[in-house]
This record gives C-alpha cells, sequence and structure tokens, in this order.
C-alpha cells in the first residue's frame, strides 16, 4: 500500500494565515493588553538605564559633587522595583495565555474531529492527526504568548533607542542605523528558506508520530512476524530524513543570526572610534559617549532577537497551516443547516424533536462510489427492508460487505438515488437521530479506558447499575463480569486490552442492548471468538434482535441461516437475494459458498476428534 502522503504547505509568509488565530486570541485580549502594556513600560525602563548613566558621569562622577546623590539612587532603585514588578506580572500574563490558547486550539480540533465522516479517519492516519492537536499547538501557544511579546518589546526597544540617539546626536546615529538596512537583506533573503525547511520538518515529525503508534498499537503482529528489525529500519529511514531536513534549517540560522551580529559589531566599533574623538574634540560629553556605548553594545540583543523571533514567526506559520488544514475539513457527510437547527447536532441535540425509529429502510434507486473509488459499488439499487427484518450479508473478505451498512447508518451518503427510514429521506433527519438508534458490535470491538459499567453505560448514560447488570446478563456477558477481581468494577485497559476478543464482542454488545436500538448491526461479530462464546452470543442475539430491524456481516453462514433475508455479495456487487433455502434451491454463488464452508468445518470436527 502506498504510503499516507501529507498536503504540502508552500504558502509564503503572510499575516493573513495568522488572523485566522484571531479567534483563539479574542477570549484573552485583556491579558493580551496588560502583557503588551508592561512590555512598553519594561522597554522604558531599559532605555532609561543607560541615560541613568550618562546624568551619573556628567553630574556626579566628572564633577566630582554628590548633592542630589541620594534623590537620584530612590528613583534609580524605585525604576528597578517597578521594573521587576512588571516582570512577574508580564510573565504570569503570558503563561495564562500559552495556557489558555494551547487548551482551547486542542479542544477545537478534538471537538472537530468528532464531526468529520468516517472517510476521513479511512484516509488519514491517527500520527499525523496527533501531530497536529498535540505539538503543533504547543508550538503555536508559546509562539503566541512568548515570542509575539518578545517580538513587541523588542521593537518598541530598538525604535525607541534609535529616537533617543538621533536626538542626542545625528552623526553617531546614523553609523549604528547603517545596520538596518543590512539586517532587512538578510531577513527577505533567508525567510522563505528557513520556512520552507522548517514545513518539511514538521511533516517529517507527522511521519514519526505515525510510526510511533504503529509500533505501539501493532506491538503483538511486530513480535509474532519477528519485524522489529525491518520497524527499526523504517523507523531510522524516517529520523535520519528529519536530521538531515532539521540540519538544513539551522545552517540557515546559523548563518542568519551571526550575519546580523556581524554587522551589529562593525556599527559597535564605528561608534567606538568617532564618539572617541568626538569626546576628545569638545563636542559631545563623555555621559553622552556612554549613553551610545551602552545603547550599541545592549542593542545587538534585541536586534538579534527580533531575527530570531522573526525566523520563529516564520516557521510556525507552518503549524498554523496544519493545524488549519484540520479544522477547515469539511464533513463527506453532513446536515443541511436546517436540520440542524430543528434536530440539534452532537453537542447540543434537540431531542424533542426527534421522531421514534421504526426501523422500515428502503434503498430507492441508489447509486453509489466511495469518495476515493473510481468504480461504482451500487449501481441504480433497490432495496426493502421492512421494520424488524433481519438481514445477513455475506460474501469472501473483501468483497464489499460493509458497504450497505455504511449506507444504511449514514456513514456515506449515496452518489445518486435515496435512502429513506420510515418513509422518509433520512438526509431530511439529523445523522445523531440516526446513530443514537443504532447498535453496532464489530468484529473488534472498541472498549475506552475505564471499567466495564462504564463501558456499558455508554449504550445509555443514564442507565441505572440494575440496568447494567440486566443487560450484561441478557447476552451472558455477566459470566465474564463474574471472573473479573472487582466485578462490574474492573478496568478494561486500554481499547480493552485486559479482556479477550470474545469477551470485548460480549460486553460491546450489552452496552448495544441497553441504548435498545431499533437498528442493530453486526459486523462479523462472531468471527474471532471461540465456539462456546459464539454459541452464547448466538442465543441471545436469536431473542433480542426479534422485533428489530437487523444488518448480520457474516463470513461463518452457519450463523445467518434463520435470516430474512440474505445479500450475496461478490466484487462489491450483490448479485443473489433470498432466504438461506431459496438461495441453496437456486445453486449458485452462495451454494459454492456455503458447501465449501460446511465441508471445511467438517473436515475440522474429523480432525479435532481423532486428534483427542
Amino acid at each position: 500500500m502506498a504510503a499516507y502522503e501529507e498536503q504540502e504547505y508552500n504558502n509564503p509568509f503572510s499575516f493573513r494565515i495568522w488572523r485566522k488565530l484571531a479567534p483563539f486570541f479574542r477570549p484573552y485580549k485583556k491579558f493580551f493588553a496588560i502583557t503588551l502594556g508592561l512590555n512598553i513600560l519594561l522597554a522604558g525602563a531599559d532605555i532609561l538605564v543607560p541615560l541613568f548613566q550618562s546624568y551619573a558621569i556628567d553630574t556626579f562622577i566628572i564633577p566630582g559633587r554628590f548633592e542630589g546623590l541620594g534623590i537620584f539612587a530612590l528613583v534609580y532603585i524605585g525604576v528597578i522595583a517597578g521594573q521587576t514588578v512588571c516582570v512577574y506580572v508580564s510573565v504570569r500574563s503570558a503563561t495564562i495565555i500559552e495556557m489558555n490558547v494551547g487548551k482551547d486550539l486542542k479542544r477545537a480540533q478534538f471537538r472537530h474531529l468528532q464531526t468529520l465522516s468516517l472517510s476521513y479517519y479511512n484516509t488519514t492516519p491517527v500520527g499525523y492527526i496527533h501531530a497536529r492537536v498535540m505539538s503543533d499547538t504547543l508550538k503555536i501557544a508559546g509562539m503566541v504568548a512568548w515570542g509575539l511579546v518578545d517580538m513587541f518589546w523588542a521593537l518598541i526597544y530598538v525604535v525607541s533607542v534609535f529616537a533617543i540617539m538621533f536626538i542626542l546626536n545625528v552623526r553617531l546615529a546614523l553609523i549604528i542605523t547603517t545596520v538596518v538596512p543590512c539586517i532587512a537583506l538578510l531577513t527577505v533573503y533567508f525567510q522563505n528558506r528557513i520556512l520552507k525547511w522548517n514545513r518539511k520538518v514538521r511533516r517529517i515529525n507527522s511521519q514519526i508520530t505515525s510510526a510511533y503508534n504503529e509500533g505501539i498499537t501493532g506491538v503483538k503482529t511486530s513480535k509474532s512476524m519477528v519485524i522489529e528489525k525491518d520497524n527499526e529500519g523504517r523507523f531510522f529511514e524516517r529520523t535520519g530524513d528529519m536530521r538531515q531536513a532539521a540540519i538544513h534549517s539551522a545552517k540557515l540560522n546559523a548563518v542568519y543570526i551571526p550575519a546580523i551580529l556581524f554587522f551589529s559589531s562593525v556599527a559597535s566599533a564605528l561608534v567606538l572610534a568617532r564618539g572617541g574623538y568626538m569626546v576628545r574634540e569638545n563636542l559631545i560629553k563623555l555621559g553622552t559617549l556612554s549613553v551610545f556605548i551602552s545603547y550599541a553594545v545592549v542593542i545587538f540583543e534585541p536586534v538579534q532577537q527580533l531575527a530570531r523571533l522573526l525566523a520563529d514567526l516564520i516557521s510556525c506559520q507552518a503549524n498554523i497551516e496544519r493545524v488549519m488544514d484540520l479544522l477547515e475539513q469539511k464533513p463527506d457527510v453532513a446536515d443541511r443547516p436546517d436540520v440542524l437547527e430543528k434536530y440539534g447536532d452532537a453537542f447540543f441535540p434537540n431531542r424533542d424533536h426527534w421522531e421514534k425509529i421504526r426501523g422500515d429502510i428502503v434503498f430507492e434507486d441508489v447509486t453509489f462510489r466511495y469518495p476515493d473509488g473510481k468504480e461504482y459499488v451500487l449501481d441504480h439499487f433497490n432495496l426493502h427492508v421492512s421494520a424488524g427484518t433481519s438481514v445477513a450479508i455475506v460474501g469472501e473478505t473483501g468483497a464489499g460487505k460493509s458497504t450497505l451498512v455504511n449506507l444504511a447508518c449514514r456513514f456515506f451518503e449515496p452518489t445518486g438515488g435515496r435512502i429513506l427510514i420510515d418513509g422518509v429521506d433520512y438526509r431530511e433527519r439529523s445523522q445523531l437521530w440516526l446513530h443514537s438508534q443504532i447498535g453496532y458490535v464489530l468484529q473488534n470491538p472498541h472498549l475506552f479506558s475505564g471499567t466495564v459499567r462504564e463501558n456499558i453505560r455508554y449504550g445509555r448514560l443514564d442507565a441505572t447499575d440494575a440496568e447494567i447488570e440486566e443487560a450484561a446478563k441478557s447476552v451472558s456477558a455477566d459470566k465474564v463480569v463474574e471472573k473479573m477481581e472487582k466485578g462490574y468494577d474492573s478496568d478494561v485497559g486500554e481499547s480493552g486490552g485486559l479482556l479477550s476478543t470474545g469477551e470485548k464482542q460480549l460486553i460491546s454488545f450489552a452496552r448495544a442492548v441497553l441504548a435498545d436500538p431499533a437498528i442493530f448491526v453486526l459486523d462479523e461479530a462472531t468471527s474471532s471468538i471461540d465456539t462456546q462464546t459464539e454459541r452464547l452470543i448466538q442465543d441471545a442475539t436469536d431473542h433480542l434482535l426479534k422485533g428489530h430491524t437487523s444488518f448480520v456481516i457474516a463470513h461463518r453462514l452457519s450463523t445467518i441461516r434463520k435470516a430474512d433475508l440474505i445479500l450475496v455479495v461478490k466484487d462489491g456487487k450483490i448479485i443473489e437475494r433470498g432466504a438461506h433455502l431459496e438461495l441453496l434451491a437456486q445453486k449458485g454463488y452462495y451454494y459454492e459458498l456455503y458447501s465449501r464452508q460446511f465441508k471445511e468445518e467438517e473436515a475440522l470436527k474429523v480432525y479435532a476428534f481423532e486428534y483427542l
């Protein structure tokens, strides 16, 4: 299979992209105002220190008098104390901004991910999503809280210092000013190159995150197939690519920052030489020269900081683009505005308008192909599933058995035609309305971290403990609970890792039963468990599916002989339909599948008998 290729982000630096973050900044504008205001005061205090020094030289040191020195000392100490308080409050406000912006970005992405269609998760690796939600938001929040504020301070400081220098002496100020065009030219030259390589670093970082995720979730497969060395080789290849991209980015910064420092140092040396001559000729005071020397030395740091932060600002654009790309993803299946207004969404449901579902489903002239597919899976397909009907879908692995279920559950929508639920096009009602009435049991069901009780309660959040235990008992899940140390309060582990596949299926079945849905979907629900557990589930389904519309996707044909309707799928097409005995009588494809599977099962029974 071809590796997932992440979208390239090649936009030049643009404040338009940064403006997309405005909704996340707005709630904390008070803290932004505090931080920026205090940084103006801090810049002012930093500017005053050399002026204090100049005043002390010209007023106290050279004349050799001490009159007024006490007041001068008190004012100086007051400025330093005020500066300390400003730093404390400014850092506190910036920390609040960083934590909250990061939190809101993560929350917005997580919330948006809940609204995206199944097709997005089918085509996007978990590692890429994880990198956006975690590392990208961390970089953005840090840049917003500290980088932009520090740039603001540095800009105010540099502009103010140059203004003061021009007021004190134009000639010396012009010498230092010569560094500005050099910095501007260097910035224009380097910014796009730095952005390009930082984008590549972020893209490869997503691949590494994805590889981590696959390595952890697939550890059992890796060990059973002894492919640890191959995994290590491919992982080292990715990290090697990131190393090369990071080195390119570091080289650019390694040239960019020292180049700025070089031009600044040259300007400082020229100021010292020219200023010393002017003091000797009594053209300026020694205090004035001390101000210029102090500014010439100190200003290199904020100028260098501005250059570094500008490089960070440029590279951070790639993080913003990636986060916004996720937030701007549109679901393939979406409710119309008028439908949302009536029925609500997953976060704000309007249950008062939800009609009760009987489970009558009609496929009316349905044509369908997957978003990334070229061929039609269904072509002008018609099917009527009456309420309470049990429909089995059979076929070999990869035949396309899940397509009908995905359409009926509205995980995908028809390319043409329509699907009616109780006589109404299901696009006239909300996805949440339909999904709340579907009980889905997967071949390898997912359990959430927590207890058995909590996982069953997901079927109906307001269920009592008694109702949870009754649902578990009805599908024999209580037999699983009896073996656990803390009973229903036993932890199931991450993704149910402390339980076997059969045990997880019984608990997920209890969860579906608790919801009491109008429609049941069993997706290969008994294909990966032992015979005893399968019998328990089969007995439960025979009783519980009565009166419910149900779709059973099955590989073992012996489990669906009682189905009202069997649909036979081959190469993505439904080639036969009918009841079990009707299809056997036709002696077509279903007959071949059933006969072959029956012989295989009988052979296994004989082998097991002889072995025992």
